[in-house]
């Protein structure tokens, strides 16, 4: 039985978008390619916003207005696209709770532990869908690099290194953000490496800073040693100041077991060097063709969370990136964010 109340298979799963702002568009355009989804409200507290969207992508029908509660009730719909800042994440989760409204919120999770775990609760205690677009996970490429780990072909996993370098020049509101990079940006990485490893944080140790030139106001790179589960490390490089020479969105990995490493750029071609022959000075090498994702591997970013979340409504079926399971990567980052602060080794703690 369901954890939530499912769309019957007769009607579209209706949707209410709140936060009109940059990202919103790609979850719109997004919707436009999901079958069996329709729009039914635009929520900004800036309500101009809301309508520049409804009249971008032509959704005459949905109901617009600066008032979330007003919106739900009047559309009665089966998930929150939350597209806010991250500080208010959490306000928005619980007034859809209220409504008895699941919802699908952008990363990450909340701004801190405590309110990330409450919504975690309230989802739980209402019998609602909470999940979190960790998009970059939906890559085919990570599939194929996360599939040869868990073949046993490198061995046992030891070592994650992941590099982010992007000068990123956004405007508006996170050039005024604190902890710019590890908080809106890193989780990604950070819950790539829980997907490579399957393993989840134990500790950290992070130096944050902000670079000489960096049109950031606070914390625009950082450094960061992770001791996972299994006996893995993971290290983190990455600044969102740096110009020249950048990385790919999805960073620039090697993943290190005792048969074995996979290099991978973020690209197309992740290639993998393992143990041929050992007993030298150096062990005889080869290199293998990481395979295609397998057949009904999570791909599709934005839109194949969107999808999963809609099968989910459907179906009963947990999404990966549901949020009970995300907290640990929300974790990794507010622990990183305290190491930096405080200038110690901080544990991580992601339970729910």
């Amino acid at each position: 039985m369901s954890r939530w109340p499912l769309v019957p298979a007769g009607r579209p799963v209706r949707a209410v978008l709140v936060g009109c702002g940059g990202m919103s568009a790609e979850w719109l355009r997004c919707a436009e390619r999901v079958e069996g989804l329709e729009v039914v409200g635009l929520v900004d507290l800036h309500e101009p916003a809301a309508r520049a969207r409804q009249q971008e992508f032509h959704l005459d029908h949905a109901v617009v207005s600066h008032d979330l509660d007003a919106v739900l009730q009047a559309t009665r719909p089966d998930i929150v696209f939350d597209c806010t800042v991250p500080e208010a994440h959490h306000d928005t989760a619980l007034t859809s709770f209220q409504h008895g409204v699941s919802v699908l919120g952008e990363k990450p999770l909340a701004d801190t532990l405590p309110r990330a775990r409450a919504m975690v609760q309230a989802a739980q205690d209402s019998g609602l869908l909470h999940a979190v677009v960790q998009n970059r996970r939906y890559n085919q490429n990570i599939r194929r690099v996360q599939q040869f780990v868990q073949s046993g072909q490198l061995g046992t996993l030891t070592t994650l290194n992941a590099d982010f370098y992007i000068g990123a020049h956004f405007g508006g509101f996170r050039d005024q953000m604190e902890h710019v990079l590890l908080l809106d940006m890193a989780i990604h990485t950070f819950d790539a490496a829980r997907l490579i490893s399957g393993q989840n944080p134990l500790s950290v140790v992070c130096h944050e800073w902000n670079p000489p030139g960096s049109w950031y106001r606070q914390g625009a790179s950082a450094v960061a040693i992770f001791e996972l589960s299994g006996g893995v490390v993971f290290t983190y490089r990455g600044s969102w100041a740096a110009e020249g020479a950048p990385t790919s969105w999805e960073g620039d990995w090697r993943v290190v077991g005792t048969h074995g490493t996979i290099r991978w750029d973020g690209g197309d071609q992740p290639t993998a060097s393992v143990v041929r022959r050992s007993g030298g000075f150096l062990s005889e090498l080869e290199e293998r063709e990481l395979p295609p994702a397998a057949p009904g591997a999570r791909t599709g970013g934005h839109e194949g969370v969107i999808r999963d979340a809609v099968r989910a409504l459907r179906s009963g079926t947990e999404p990966e990136t549901v949020s009970h399971d995300n907290l640990h990567s929300l974790a990794m980052v507010l622990a990183a964010i305290q190491s930096a602060t405080e200038g110690r080794r901080v544990p991580v703690d992601g339970g729910s």
